[in-house]
């Protein structure tokens, strides 16, 4: 037992010194993030990758994600040079039903909606949110049950812009009137543009498919239609689509409105709706 006891004493004592420098050196506030977003290296696809990290990391492109009935998620720029955001919210073919805000500074909402989508897979919302003079929040409220997930995606570096024929084909809307836009069954989407002269805007958008048959409903609030203009693409297909804009505020508050086609299938044959120009059991009506 003694021996044992003089061997211990004699090793701690001809063993080197510890070394203090041999210490991890301090991790960055960069590594630290990479354990939370993935990172690639320069040399990987450069068409997968997006947001350049400084000292050459990378950070590839994000995707959905996946919202739960009654929760909330939030993307935040506060780059003032981001001017632009595009919102974009699906589902695996259940109803979408959440609110869209844009939060701008304490207490200040400068913009909101209301959706709702029969078919989040076969009518995806998709809409692009004005964002001056950041930093600037968007959040999106799945507020359907519990059941109903959505898939949500807010991007800034590519959104949709209208065409040419949005711009310049806008009509005036006064304040409690409203406007119906027909489409043939060949328009796949419909391009949508809403604003005003500066003053609040107050909108609602329908999209219908057939007599007081909602597929889509946008219920829309901007506090400047100048500066804070809304855009966005529905998709339309099948027959018997209709794009209801009513102006939901008071008759001292217009707006100009411009629905225009997006895209078009040229090479849909279009033949006859049931109950509409046939007659069952009789001739065709012309």
């Amino acid at each position: 037992m003694v021996f044992v006891m003089l061997f211990t004493a004699l090793s701690y004592v001809f063993s080197p010194p510890i070394s203090f420098n041999n210490r991890h050196p301090p991790v960055s506030l960069n590594e630290r993030l990479s354990d939370f977003v993935g990172v690639v290296e320069p040399t990987a696809n450069p068409s997968r990758i997006s947001n350049a990290f400084p000292g050459g990391r990378y950070q590839t492109p994000i995707e959905s994600i996946l919202v739960q009935g009654g929760s909330l998620r939030t993307w935040t720029y506060r780059s003032p040079k981001v001017e632009q955001v595009q919102v974009v919210l699906s589902s695996e073919g259940r109803p979408v039903d959440a609110d869209i805000e844009l939060w701008h500074g304490p207490d200040n909402t400068p913009c909101k909606m209301r959706i709702y989508v029969e078919n989040g897979r076969t009518r995806p919302f998709s809409a692009v949110i004005e964002t001056p003079r950041g930093p600037n929040t968007v959040a999106v409220r799945n507020i359907g049950q519990i059941e109903f997930p959505i898939a949500a995606n807010v991007v800034a570096d590519v959104v949709d812009m209208p065409s040419i024929d949005c711009v310049q084909s806008s009509t005036t809307i006064q304040g409690g009137a409203l406007r119906t836009y027909p489409f043939d069954p060949r328009v796949e989407s419909v391009q949508v543009l809403l604003k005003t002269d500066g003053r609040p805007l107050n909108a609602r958008i329908e999209l219908l498919q057939g007599p007081n048959n909602n597929k889509q409903v946008i219920e829309l609030y901007t506090e400047d239609g100048c500066d804070r203009p809304f855009f966005c693409v529905l998709e339309t297909p099948g027959s018997g689509n209709v794009v209801r804009v009513v102006n939901t505020a008071p008759v001292e508050f217009p707006m100009s409105a411009s629905v225009v086609p997006g895209a078009i299938n040229n090479d849909l044959r279009t033949g006859p709706v049931m109950g509409g120009d046939v007659i069952i059991g009789g001739d065709v009506g012309w």
